[in-house]
């Protein structure tokens, strides 16, 4: 089994993180309607204040992350919906204290930005040895790399391609294009050879459409009802159920467009071979034993008889009898 295979080949991550804010009914009306949009994984983020923000040094983020928290029973209830529904949960355990209650939920583990360098959470994360999908907004490649190395050693599983993603993301909310940097996925590919994917940051879905048309087998999105009226920075950035289906829509159109990577006239171009292409015709009435010159010669549609290509193998050729202006040569023509 393919971990990043989707149901519309291209896996997709709603991300409904901390858009619920706190609002536990909010969150279950954005599930449902995450449910509603088709995609394959819903995700959240699972974490209290204080196991993530250190009260003393930053108080005002420590409470800030604690006005969106849920309890371990609400999370269960979510994922239950989600599992009820055929849909898959998905969560940044950013509290590992977590994972006891929640793993059985969990078939795919998601690292975010923040925690590419937290090596105490990537190693407990790496030890459960389920599938990891791991965003790379804040480093630089050799961040990365050491990572994915680091990961690697504490368990060797994550050498294998269908275990280890990554994401390119840029950690703004909102990023202008100018800094999706899609181009990274090819790098990732080449230096890593894990399977990409792209987290995005960037307001609508023309960069998702992108990246897909890059090579993407992932797309992670913000997920709302509306982006009207909200202050939390997060639904700026966020897909609604319509615009999420209208992506899906056009997924499928970009896979269309890519092909099989075989080059091959295709049925649909029909007699095009022969009424498209060139062959050889004498340029002007040319009398028997003319020996031929590239001036007496012009390559013109249709392909019947000599084919353009053959040009240098006709040059010096002897005819045999009277051709006429623009007359069909054959090779039994010539002596």
């Amino acid at each position: 089994m393919n971990n990043w295979n989707g149901k519309n080949d291209i896996l997709l991550i709603a991300e409904i993180g901390g858009n619920h804010e706190g609002n536990f009914e909010y969150a279950k009306e954005l599930t449902r309607l995450a449910i509603e949009s088709n995609v394959d994984y819903i995700k959240y983020q699972i974490y209290t204040g204080d196991t993530l923000v250190s009260k003393l040094e930053n108080p005002q983020r420590n409470q800030h992350f604690k006005k969106f928290e849920l309890t371990n029973e609400q999370y269960i209830e979510l994922a239950e919906m989600c599992r009820a529904s055929q849909v898959k949960f998905m969560a940044s355990v950013w509290d590992m204290d977590s994972i006891s209650w929640i793993d059985k939920y969990m078939e795919i583990y998601k690292i975010g930005s923040g925690d590419l360098t937290a090596y105490p959470v990537i190693e407990k994360t790496c030890k459960i040895g389920k599938p990891i999908i791991l965003s790379t907004g804040l480093s630089n490649l050799q961040e990365v790399v050491d990572t994915v190395d680091f990961m690697r050693k504490i368990n060797p599983v994550y050498k294998d391609k269908n275990m280890l993603a990554l994401l390119q993301c840029t950690s703004m909310y909102p990023i202008p294009f100018s800094d999706a940097n899609l181009n990274i996925l090819e790098t990732y590919k080449k230096t890593l050879g894990c399977e990409v994917g792209y987290s995005d940051h960037t307001e609508g879905s023309y960069a998702l459409e992108i990246a897909v048309a890059k090579g993407a087998k992932i797309l992670e999105f913000h997920f709302t009802d509306s982006r009207e009226e909200k202050k939390f920075r997060d639904h700026k950035v966020s897909l609604t159920k319509h615009e999420v289906l209208d992506l899906i829509d056009k997924i499928k159109k970009i896979k269309l467009l890519e092909g099989d990577r075989i080059k091959k006239p295709l049925l649909i171009e029909g007699d095009h071979v022969k009424t498209f292409r060139r062959a050889l015709y004498p340029i002007k009435d040319l009398p028997k034993g003319t020996i031929l010159k590239d001036s007496d010669l012009i390559a013109l549609r249709p392909n019947n008889g000599i084919d353009a290509r053959d040009y240098q193998k006709v040059i010096g050729k002897k005819i045999k009898y009277d051709v006429s202006k623009h007359q069909k040569l054959e090779w039994k023509m010539f002596e």
